[in-house]
């Protein structure tokens, strides 16, 4: 398969060799990678960890504490070093970086989704490389809408707002086994996942990271939402000389998650990206018609709903039966107005409301399924 826009993350277990501190020596290979395949003409995106270990590095011997405004010190002090770093490495193959901080609230809108993206396809034109994170100084855990939690869920999202084809997310591990190779040594590596169920997502639970803030299920979770999107995933290590080439080239190394659709327009990928106000719960019908039919979804297949939220909130659409998530989408109606029609026919919207947005409570043309 040839790749054109080719996402990378790189994490902190892989940056600092495991240390306390960045490893130039690591860094410098993996650019030097990144450099050649951006001289045949490939475009990169690189979403970046390291900066609270670039800070703790800076601060030197301090007394480490575990509260958020210490990680943001951190964070603070360390973003410029990432930076300078990846700028003199990138400096030597004469390649211009740009950094690109973003919260979650910044792809929480339309409107902001849009001008993201749009800087950075147009980094991209100008064949400059973006180098995303997270604002790490105003996304914090208390407000969880802000905050994407790890850069595996940022990179994901980043990869399916750039169209990309390829995310690859270079650990310290060698990819997705089917049992803790460290406390089983015959465990064997799985090579190609082409629909992540809730079996992947238990073995997921076998590998974990030490100094980094995702383990293996955060980059499960993140592969789950890009080939959702319409992006290949793999997972692989970043210690594998050559690694990314080789990737790009084709080359089986690490775990590669098959995309499960095509490439999802614009409105969808939002869709996808958004911070969901709420659940719907569908019966089996409405299930069935969501999911194999392409049709919207009416009240009258609305068993029960969960959450407050208004009309235009984005929510996600559980199958009531076996409480799996099977869509999300755009609500016509708030949770309120959902709670008296759910259950009955469209033609009797006006009569229990005194006012109706259509028949849809989501239209197949605002919704994704999962």
């Amino acid at each position: 398969m040839t790749y054109h826009r080719v996402l990378i993350k790189l994490g902190t277990n892989l940056l600092t060799g495991g240390s306390e501190r960045l490893n130039l020596e690591i860094m410098s290979s993996l650019v030097g990678q990144m450099s050649r395949l951006h001289k045949q003409g490939l475009e990169l995106i690189i979403v970046s960890s390291g900066a609270i270990a670039a800070g703790r590095q800076r601060l030197g011997p301090i007394k480490e504490r575990k509260d958020i405004p210490f990680k943001q010190v951190l964070a603070a002090v360390g973003q410029s070093r990432l930076m300078d770093a990846y700028d003199q490495l990138f400096g030597w193959h004469v390649i211009t970086i740009a950094q690109t901080l973003l919260t979650r609230t910044d792809l929480s809108n339309r409107l902001s989704y849009l001008n993201a993206r749009n800087t950075l396809l147009a980094l991209l034109e100008l064949r400059v490389i973006p180098i995303v994170n997270e604002n790490d100084v105003v996304a914090v855990d208390e407000i969880q809408e802000a905050k994407f939690g790890d850069n595996d869920s940022l990179s994901a999202m980043v990869a399916s707002l750039t169209d990309a084809d390829l995310l690859v997310l270079l650990t310290d591990t060698d990819g997705l086994y089917d049992a803790d190779p460290n406390e089983r040594p015959g465990a064997r590596l799985i090579k190609q996942v082409d629909r992540i169920d809730a079996s992947i997502e238990r073995l997921a639970g076998v590998s974990s990271s030490t100094r980094g803030t995702g383990g293996m299920l955060t980059k499960i979770e993140a592969a789950k939402l890009a080939t959702t999107s319409g992006v290949a995933v793999v997972i692989a290590n970043g210690r594998e000389p050559e690694v990314i080439v080789k990737l790009v080239d084709g080359e089986s190394i690490g775990t590669y998650f098959k995309p499960t659709t095509s490439k999802l327009e614009s409105r969808k990928r939002w869709l996808l990206s958004q911070i969901t106000k709420g659940k719907l719960f569908v019966d089996p019908g409405a299930a069935m018609a969501l999911q194999q039919e392409n049709r919207s979804l009416l009240a009258a297949g609305i068993a029960e709903t969960d959450g407050k939220f208004e009309r235009g909130d984005v929510v996600n659409i559980f199958d009531n039966e076996n409480d799996k998530k099977i869509a999300c989408g755009i609500s016509n109606y708030s949770s309120n107005d959902i709670a008296t029609i759910k259950g009955a026919h469209s033609a009797k919207i006006m009569e229990l409301l005194g006012h109706e947005y259509g028949t849809e409570v989501v239209h197949r043309d605002n919704l994704v399924l999962l």
